[in-house]
């Protein structure tokens, strides 16, 4: 009996003694990585700039310090809209950028970040997560040698700021305006000259009069920029981005060289980074708003003649590049049925209860 008991204990505390030494042996078999990661942002925007700054902490705490990305601005290593260019050539290990910044390689980028007249924040995600959207821009990004992940959402966005009002298509004939993407090929249909700037250089364009109005994110962000101080009319919504999803990239040769376990904590990490920015727009954006509001910002709907003007525009565009690009009408086609599926839904739960209950306060 004694003999049994003192077997048992031993077995057991050897047990013990083998899951001791072998946690430590596991991590030590891990090596130690150091990676750049190159933002399309200044660090001014802690929403936009913060967000790899949360992936990259949830990262580190993942793998006991052993996995580290240190994060640079907009500029430092590479100029703000060429972060794609340098993950693609290996410049750099990983980026995190708005993938709609490179629609002058291919117009199907879009789709990873806002299509005009597209879907919201929460439609996006399902699309990316639960349709074929993921899928369909994995394909899209191998061919430059990219592997992508979810890296963050602004939600619905903002119109923009004019100088002057928009009341009519005559107001937008010559229109100087800083919009990125799609959206900018849209307007030029309606006699806009888009401009794309870096979020940088948009003041001072602005301010010099350079340009005649600028869109950027929403209140937080655009507080930030200082862009109330130069034109007041604050005009919604931006029909270009009724969501806008941001995106990290990462090398692909170095992505398959990581250990199973770092690609796990490294799509938790962008997973817990992505959640984390819609958020804090959601948490920050009504009170920048008063304060704009309260400082002297004009807040301008655009009317529904623009709005059916740019619509039509949108699907004239859409129909043009889906003739032009094999890849663009691939996704295009997966995107709108999904867009139209979701768009039934939302008006039945989502839409009927906020035009109702948003209208009341408690």
């Amino acid at each position: 009996m004694q003999r049994r008991s003192f077997l048992k204990k031993a077995t057991l505390g050897a047990g013990a003694a083998a899951a001791t030494l072998s946690a430590p042996g596991i991590a030590q078999g891990l090596p130690t990585l150091n990676w750049r990661l190159v933002s399309s942002f200044p660090k001014s925007l802690d929403t936009l700039f913060g967000t790899p700054e949360v992936f990259a902490a949830a990262l580190r705490k993942a793998t006991d310090g052993k996995f580290n990305v240190k994060i640079f601005a907009a500029g430092e290593v590479v100029p703000a809209l060429q972060v794609l260019d340098a993950v693609q050539n290996g410049t750099v290990e990983c980026g995190h950028t708005a993938s709609y910044y490179y629609i002058g390689k291919n117009s199907a980028f879009i789709f990873d970040t806002a299509a005009p007249f597209g879907m919201t924040a929460r439609q996006q995600s399902a699309w990316m997560l639960h349709g074929n959207g993921m899928k369909l821009m994995r394909e899209l990004y191998a061919s430059y040698n990219i592997v992508n992940f979810l890296g963050g959402q602004t939600g619905t966005q903002m119109g923009g700021w004019f100088r002057k009002e928009i009341k009519s298509l005559e107001d937008l004939k010559g229109l100087k305006f800083r919009i990125a993407g799609f959206a900018g090929q849209v307007l030029a249909k309606l006699g806009v000259v888009p401009q794309q700037l870096p979020a940088g250089e948009i003041y001072s364009a602005l301010e010099k009069g350079t340009i005649d109005a600028a869109e950027f994110v929403g209140p937080y962000d655009d507080e930030k920029l200082g862009l109330a101080k130069v034109a007041k009319n604050y005009y919604y919504p931006a029909f270009w981005e009724g969501a806008a999803g941001l995106s990290f990239l990462v090398n692909k040769k170095q992505w398959d060289t990581l250990p199973p376990s770092y690609q796990a904590a490294w799509e938790a990490a962008c997973f817990q980074a992505h959640t984390d920015m819609c958020a804090k727009y959601d948490a920050l954006n009504p009170p920048a708003l008063q304060r704009l509001i309260q400082s002297g910002a004009v807040l301008r709907k655009f009317n529904n003649t623009i709005l059916d003007a740019c619509f039509k525009a949108s699907q004239e565009t859409y129909a043009e590049e889906a003739i032009k690009n094999p890849q663009f009408k691939k996704i295009f086609d997966d995107y709108r049925v999904f867009r139209n599926m979701e768009a039934q839904w939302f008006n039945v739960a989502e839409q009927a209860f906020a035009q109702y209950s948003f209208t009341k306060k408690l």
